[in-house]
């Protein structure tokens, strides 16, 4: 084991190499996983409040990301939930709490459809339940992606993007939290395994694994998420597919945790606490 900012980085061993993770807190466990080109960090704002609230977080880092090895060549959807998972049984858990944004709000969703038994509730932030609206077509942008997100100007294109989807409020650890991703992707292996995500991320599975999904769960939004054209569509879907809860962030972007952290975690535990009375 590592210890990296204060806390014992752990392992969780999976067929094509091992997942970074940490640990803090006691009480039920949630397991939170960022999405594609960031890492577990991305919780570290909203951590505090929710093990202060009587949660255990384990956040770990997305294959090929982080601290997590880049020797995985099976990235996506499937992949995340199927780790979501695999952290639970190695933690010993028979019930978790799964918390994703981005892709892995939508890896969440799958994971509840997956092992229905074993997922006590789900939030996902800013997660998708099809394919994002307006995109060129595959073909275009995979030649995009391989464009961007190749050296020497990979990390820094997508810091760029990471910083523009922050709209609304400012983010005051953002600029950190940017040098950390930057440092990341300057790794050649991880800015690879970042490509090979992009290139394989497909949300278009994720309506069918969630008419499996019998999981509580509560879908947030940034108002500001320029990945959302129409959010009371988007709102309107994850009640017909989840019988979801639905909140909408005022002036956030895709990330809330960089923006509101204390809105966020607020939101979060009223849900879990309101699931809880609810037996």
């Amino acid at each position: 084991m590592e210890t990296h900012h204060d806390l014992t980085t752990q392992w969780l061993p999976r067929p094509e190499g091992r997942l970074a993770y940490t640990v803090q807190g006691a009480g039920p466990l949630i397991i939170a996983l960022p999405g594609m080109g960031d890492l577990r960090q991305t919780w570290d704002a909203i951590i505090p409040a929710l093990v202060a609230a009587g949660y255990q977080v384990a956040a770990m880092d997305l294959r090929g990301h982080g601290q997590s090895d880049t020797t995985f060549n099976d990235h996506g959807d499937l992949a995340t939930a199927e780790d979501f998972l695999a952290l639970a049984k190695h933690l010993g858990k028979d019930r978790v709490i799964l918390l994703g944004n981005s892709m892995a709000g939508s890896a969440a969703v799958v994971a509840a459809g997956m092992d229905p038994h074993r997922i006590a509730a789900a939030v996902m932030v800013n997660g998708f339940l099809r394919e994002p609206g307006g995109n060129p077509s595959r073909y275009l942008l995979h030649m995009a992606y391989r464009l961007l997100f190749s050296r020497p100007w990979g990390a820094a294109c997508w810091s760029g993007y990471y910083r523009s989807l922050n709209k609304g409020a400012a983010a005051p650890g953002l600029e950190t939290h940017l040098q950390l991703i930057r440092t990341s992707l300057s790794d050649p292996h991880r800015l690879r395994s970042f490509r090979q995500l992009c290139l394989q991320l497909d949300h278009r599975q994720v309506a069918d694994w969630a008419a499996k999904a019998a999981a509580p769960t509560l879908a947030i939004y940034g108002q500001r998420d320029p990945d959302f054209k129409d959010l009371d569509s988007e709102m309107q879907l994850a009640r017909r597919l989840l019988d979801a809860s639905t909140v909408v962030m005022p002036d956030s972007g895709h990330y809330p945790q960089h923006q509101h952290p204390g809105r966020l975690a607020e939101l979060i535990v009223d849900f879990l606490s309101r699931e809880d009375s609810r037996g």
